[in-house]
């Protein structure tokens, strides 16, 4: 089989390797701290020493925190001027699309690909190899890459030939979950109020009103006030918040409901929730 690398192994960087193994790809890692390395050298991969030892294999997927990250760790003009010349650079993280247009100039620069591809899906999600792919790039670095994108996801959404198309469509995304989680907080905190069942209140509106994952999964994490473990977390979410704020603001645009929610983030992190769910925003409206 093929050659790859994955530069980051958090929550969702783990299960993608493990994917990739299972699929008999020769797959190399890498990670700031040695555990996670550890624990998939023992599954069958091999270990590298520093990311510009990932980069030999040819493909590299990176599943980095934020943008600071990947340019410290992967935006070095002297180290992407080593990477061999036909290597491709997928970055699976929720970054910026100002990074996206960064990333993608310097890349070229050297003779690289580089394809933005984050992904919609929880831990379990890619557990299962069912992501959907957000993609978007050079159409040849694209053909490239497909057949690992098999492996990990159930479905590749080509988004353009721009790599910032497909960081916008994640962010956006998110900004949507996010919008969400406030009106399910705000719907539970009612609800309950005169004396409904939470949970029962998200079962018949996303049987009937609000079918899919996002309305079923985080009101249920609502409804029982469950935070822990956290898919993604409120610090994390406040980030990919920020994200879309200043997206529209490069467009001359306004998002009021996220105006509103900057403000709930900060409180949410301010009482402690930082570290929790991203669904326990809700906590603001559910304990009045």
């Amino acid at each position: 089989m093929s050659s790859i690398s994955i530069i980051g192994l958090g929550a969702m960087g783990r299960p993608i390797a493990r994917n990739l193994l299972a699929a008999g790809h020769d797959v190399t890692v890498w990670n700031r701290s040695p555990e996670p390395v550890a624990e998939l050298v023992q599954a069958g991969a091999q270990a590298a020493q520093s990311p510009a030892e990932a980069f030999q294999s040819g493909v590299v997927f990176s599943l980095l925190s934020n943008d600071e990250a990947v340019t410290d760790t992967l935006l070095n003009p002297g180290f992407l001027s080593a990477a061999p010349k036909d290597s491709v650079h997928v970055n699976l993280s929720t970054v910026s699309t100002d990074l996206a247009r960064r990333a993608a100039a310097l890349h070229a620069e050297h003779g690289a690909g580089y394809i933005a591809a984050p992904v919609f899906g929880r831990v379990p999600v890619a557990e299962a190899g069912n992501l959907n792919i957000l993609a978007a790039g050079p159409e040849e670095s694209l053909d490239r890459v497909q057949p690992f994108f098999d492996v990990i996801g159930a479905r590749t959404w080509i988004l353009g030939t721009k790599q910032e198309q497909a960081n916008i469509v994640k962010i956006l995304g998110n900004y949507l979950i996010a919008c969400a989680l406030q009106s399910l907080g705000e719907a539970v905190s009612l609800a309950e109020s005169t004396g409904v069942e939470p949970l029962q209140l998200i079962d018949l509106l996303t049987s009937t009103l609000f079918p899919g994952v996002v309305y079923s999964s985080y009101g249920s994490l609502i409804a029982q006030r469950q935070y822990q473990p956290a898919g993604l977390t409120t610090i994390m979410g406040r980030k990919d918040l920020h994200l879309a704020l200043d997206a529209a603001a490069e467009q001359n645009q306004t998002l009021p409901l996220g105006e509103l929610l900057r403000g709930v983030f900060d409180q949410a992190i301010r009482d402690g929730h930082g570290d929790d769910d991203w669904a326990s925003i809700a906590e603001q409206v559910l304990r009045v």
